[in-house]
């Protein structure tokens, strides 16, 4: 299960996945979050350690504006009043049970959403990582760029 090749190649396929399934879990409820983005790992045969690595996005530090931003969203879909952040308020679990709708509802939209925006920005920059060591290689091999990235010149020679 773990020598899988898949879950420690570094590959467009297998990092773009990792990067997917790490920004999804991220935005997810923190209980669990690492062993959610292992299991998830082996599931979809993605990166193991880039996955799991991401999920550390969230932290003490970075959860409660990533979870405020989630009830924002949650609240905008849902049509509902939102409330100014105060700390007092958020951290009595007696309040929770209020905002846990949108709260769930806006975690899940922003998982969604970065998870697609982070696969399709890492296979981007793959590809135009790959595309720029194809130019500097034709270039180191032939001394010139090739005539399909090269741009047309204007003036003619005679």
């Amino acid at each position: 299960m773990l020598g899988e090749p898949s879950l420690w190649a570094l590959n467009r396929r297998s990092v773009a996945g990792a990067f997917a399934l790490g920004f999804f879990i991220l935005y997810l409820p923190p209980v669990g979050q690492t062993f959610c983005a292992a299991i998830g790992a082996v599931k979809l045969r993605v990166n193991l350690p880039i996955s799991v690595l991401l999920v550390w996005i969230s932290n003490p530090l970075t959860i409660p504006p990533m979870f405020y931003f989630a009830y924002i969203v949650g609240c905008l879909l849902l049509l509902r009043p939102i409330l100014p952040f105060q700390f007092s308020f958020w951290i009595d679990w007696h309040n929770w049970f209020g905002i846990l709708g949108p709260v769930l509802l806006g975690s899940l939209v922003c998982a969604t959403i970065g998870a697609v925006i982070a696969y399709w920005v890492v296979q981007g920059l793959w590809r135009w990582n790959l595309i720029q060591r194809l130019k500097a290689r034709r270039l180191a091999r032939y001394g010139r760029p090739s005539p399909a990235t090269s741009a047309p010149s204007s003036s003619r020679q005679i």
